[in-house]
């Protein structure tokens, strides 16, 4: 099969940091299906693994974590799933990626695809709607509903794939007032456009940039860049007592400035439950149900940014350019090979 790869962790100018190559047809496991691939999106956890993650000398190591394709055969113990089925997921950190024509994954962490959209537009949501959604209502614990609690969420980075998701998520399914970030018109425009209430420049300090729109603190923050940097920020922006949610890598981070506040600090990592293949990995499958409902219902939208043509070594690295840059809006996908 076809399948795009590297043999080392290289720049992405450098035309060997990922390949064209050929790979044997992987076989379904007992709770897998084998997927045709049909389209793709890239995040940056592809580009992250490509810079600090070498394969084993002499193998090819496939990315990719956002799939939509069909089920060409399943395993012995599969029950949620049949060949000929459309459908979408991230899959795993602890296999191979789906950067390629063939791929399996377990059951549990699949959903069925939104019917009313097409491969690319389904291939843009699974890992950022698995992010967005626990970092919401399982980290932060917001509870659905248009009940007013007088709740706010900050939502740093509103404009890239996590954050347009996330705004929808808030603003469609909860009473909370959504603030976002982003900091070029284009970006603060597509924040908007999903459903943010207001929308802030973070590159200006975020607690004066809060203040100057007329929100003097948040109850909740959603930090999905740069958490390291903005940090004091967002203890200032905070409310006594409030949650300070994360998903970025920084390099470090004092908590003790939470304390003052009785600030809580809460991480979402949406590899967790298939890394560690937890009792309650099946909900994973729930919720991209749920999600395929919610857009098919009009009620969400799909986040593509943009599509970047035929599945390839050379388009893949365009769109790891892309995002390294930091420029990009909402979702990159590609499809077909």
């Amino acid at each position: 099969m076809k399948a795009i790869a590297y043999y080392a962790s290289l720049p992405i100018n450098d035309p060997q940091s990922l390949q064209d190559i050929e790979l044997p047809a992987p076989v379904a496991g007992p709770r897998d299906l084998l997927v045709e691939v049909k389209a793709i999106s890239v995040n940056p956890v592809d580009t992250k693994v490509r810079q600090n993650v070498a394969p084993e000398p002499g193998t090819a190591k496939v990315l990719g974590w956002d799939v939509a394709g069909v089920v060409k055969a399943v395993g012995s113990d599969v029950s949620l799933f049949k060949a000929g089925d459309k459908v979408f997921y991230a899959g795993s950190l602890t296999r191979p990626g789906g950067n390629s024509e063939l791929h399996t994954v377990d059951e549990r962490i699949v959903g069925h695809m939104p019917k009313s959209l097409g491969f690319a537009e389904a291939a843009a949501l699974p890992l950022t709607a698995i992010t967005a959604w626990e970092l919401l209502f399982e980290r932060l614990q917001i509870r659905e509903g248009k009940e007013d609690q007088g709740q706010s969420l900050l939502i740093v980075g509103a404009a890239g794939g996590v954050g347009s998701i996330l705004t929808q998520l808030a603003r469609q399914l909860t009473a909370l007032k959504v603030i976002g970030t982003a900091s070029r018109p284009e970006t603060q425009a597509w924040a908007k456009a999903l459903g943010a209430h207001r929308v802030i420049d973070h590159s200006q300090p975020l607690s004066e940039a809060l203040h100057q729109a007329g929100e003097a603190q948040v109850t909740h923050v959603a930090s999905l860049t740069q958490t390291e940097h903005h940090l004091d920020q967002l203890v200032e922006a905070l409310q006594p007592q409030g949650k300070l949610a994360l998903i970025d890598d920084p390099k470090a981070l004092d908590v003790s400035k939470l304390k003052r506040k009785s600030l809580s600090l809460h991480w979402e990592f949406m590899y967790t439950r298939s890394m560690f293949e937890t009792p309650d990995m099946i909900e994973q499958h729930h919720l991209l149900n749920r999600v395929a409902e919610l857009i098919d219902a009009g009620t969400l939208e799909t986040t593509v940014g943009e599509h970047f043509g035929a599945i390839n070594a050379a388009n893949l690295r365009r769109a790891h350019a892309l995002l390294e840059s930091g420029k990009a809006k909402g979702k990159i996908v590609l499809e077909g090979f």
